[in-house]
Formats: structure tokens, sequence, C-alpha cells
């Protein structure tokens, strides 16, 4: 299901690091630590932008890592 606020996620299982891309800013972040199911539940979620503020929102370490003013 498409999210109103959230564009995009990639999951590196490896590094257990999520990337998302938001809407409204344009911004992307990286939360650390995020386990397998986590993502997979992220993923199958049908409100996206709920899960991502109940579930990893306020729990996993992050970081800013780009921005459309960073173009």
């Amino acid at each position: 299901m498409p999210s109103t606020s959230i564009r995009k996620t990639e999951y590196d299982p490896t590094r257990r690091i999520l990337s998302v891309w938001f809407v409204a800013s344009g911004k992307c972040y990286e939360f650390e630590g995020v386990p397998p199911e986590t993502f997979a539940a992220f993923r199958a979620a049908f409100a996206k932008g709920r899960f991502f503020n109940d579930h990893i929102r306020n729990h996993f370490r992050y970081r800013r890592v780009s921005g459309e003013d960073d173009i």
C-alpha cells in the first residue's frame, strides 16, 4: 500500500539499517539496528506512517543522510 507520508524505504539486512525517504520534506533518514522482523512488519503494514510512528520513530538511533535541499 502506498503511503502519503513515506515515499520510499530501503533495508540493508547485513547492517540492519533502514533508510526512509519522506514525502513532505524529501529528506532521508537512516535508522540503525532495525531487526529484519521489524522491517518485514513495516513493509506489510497497511498504514506505513502509523507503523513508522508506533514502532520505528523514537525506537532506533537515526541520522539524516540527505534531502531535497542537499541537491
